[in-house]
């Protein structure tokens, strides 16, 4: 079992940043690979990006390539969202998942691979 719990949202002004933290509990943790996903209002919630259980591989959505980054440090049990150049359309609740995707048919860009989620943490961007 994996309780995870994400910080670190705010209000900001677009071109601004954030880093959104994810702290999970258990000790597991290092085994899981990562994901972080987002829900804006009236949308259905999608991929932002994701890390192997050993920080080995990343992955991104196209429309946050270059401006994000995630990372993890399992001595802490956190993962980490580092996000600059906000833009108005990042505005969404960003959630972070956890999920065994070794062996998994689903790739870590869908939401079927991860069996844990946290509730969520709320990036506003203002222009």
């Amino acid at each position: 079992q994996v309780h995870l719990v994400e910080s670190g949202g705010g209000s900001v002004r677009a071109g601004g940043s954030l880093r959104l933290t994810c702290e999970a509990s258990g000790r597991t943790f290092s085994t899981y690979d990562m994901g972080w996903f987002r829900q804006a209002p009236g949308k259905e919630r999608e991929f932002v990006a994701h890390i192997s259980w050993n920080a080995g591989v990343t992955s991104y959505a196209a429309s946050v390539e270059g401006r994000c980054t995630i990372s993890r440090d399992n001595a802490k049990n956190t993962v980490y969202l580092q996000m600059n150049s906000l833009k108005t359309e990042d505005t969404a609740v960003y959630y972070c998942a956890a999920g065994d995707l070794s062996g998994s048919d689903y790739p870590p860009s869908t939401f079927n691979g991860y069996d844990y989620w946290g509730q969520g943490t709320q990036v506003t961007v203002s222009s």
